[in-house]
């Protein structure tokens, strides 16, 4: 009957494994070299803004990331609150003036110092009073505790009758 000659076939499956391995190395290559890329800076309108609007935004929080500045957040409100120093430094108002407008609609908290008020008392000294607090229950825990462990001395026949104890279990060794 009719022969098929699969060798003409298996050669072109090498040549398709090769291809696609070179295709992978390029891919792979290229995905490598796109992680050194920087993200693009905004093209300013007027650098001078641009220069305040970033040491003002250097000092305030990003209250959608909270560990992070508003200069370095990419949370959408960031850029809101970014957008929004702008309009106000176009207004030509101080930076005194936008933090205060801040401040007066999103609390001290978006400032990264906080102002010493009676609302920041435990902000500022939470943290010692819980020390403080800790190291003093530690304390009063370990007295307490030393009282508790005191060593019984053993009476004279208590004494006598361990050794006698002890000798017999000496014995069965031996």
């Amino acid at each position: 009957m009719y022969k098929i000659d699969l060798i003409p076939f298996a050669n072109y499956s090498c040549k398709l494994i090769g291809f696609i391995k070179f295709l992978f190395f390029i891919a792979s290559i290229l995905f490598t070299l796109s992680s050194f890329a920087k993200e693009a800076q905004p093209a300013a309108e007027d650098p001078e803004l641009e220069k305040r609007l970033i040491s003002l935004s250097e000092n305030l929080r990003c209250l959608v990331c909270q560990n992070e500045t508003i200069a370095e957040s990419r949370a959408d409100f960031s850029n809101d609150m970014r957008r929004e120093i702008r309009e106000q430094m176009k207004a030509n108002k101080s930076d005194a003036e936008i933090i205060e407008f801040l401040v007066a609609r999103y609390g001290d908290f978006v400032l990264y110092d906080p102002p010493f008020k009676s609302t920041t008392f435990l902000l500022w000294f939470g943290p010692l009073i819980l020390f403080i607090s800790g190291v003093a229950a530690l304390m009063f825990y370990l007295r307490r505790r030393r009282t508790q462990i005191e060593e019984d001395s053993l009476s004279d026949s208590e004494r006598l009758q361990a050794e006698t104890l002890i000798k017999a279990i000496d014995k069965e060794k031996v």
